[in-house]
């Protein structure tokens, strides 16, 4: 049975396993968008989320706890800056995970981890604006 197990292992130890998770949650919150597999996804929301709320709260105590995980002080500015007012009004639910399919090579489950209410980059112009 799998009763209070709160995570994935992924087939990492531990302090691997964080270090990628943040690598991967400051790769989302700099482009707001990131291609990994689906487990790794998973996980990485559940950071995201996170990092996103102590955004909101603003205080310098939430900036420190933010700046433990995140990888760059650049990314935690972003957060606070930017993001925390984008999803001032959303009480939760910042990420969404839409699944690609399977990877040649090891057939693992891809998908894209994607920050809502993005703006979309400069140049991609979407099929109604054109």
């Amino acid at each position: 049975m799998r009763h209070r197990r709160d995570h994935r292992k992924l087939g990492r130890s531990g302090a691997h396993r964080r270090a990628m998770l943040r690598n991967l949650v400051t790769s989302l919150l700099d482009h707001e968008e990131v291609r990994t597999t689906t487990a790794k996804a998973k996980e990485a929301r559940r950071v995201a989320e996170r990092m996103i709320t102590l955004g909101k709260r603003g205080s310098l105590h939430a900036r420190r706890h933010a700046l433990r995980t995140l990888r760059s002080r650049q990314v935690a500015a972003k957060v606070f800056d930017e993001l925390a007012p984008r999803y001032a009004e959303r009480p939760g639910g910042y990420t969404r995970i839409l699944k690609l399919g399977r990877r040649h090579g090891d057939n693992a489950e891809m998908a894209i981890l994607q920050l809502v209410d993005r703006e979309p980059p400069a140049g991609d112009a979407s099929p109604a604006e054109t």
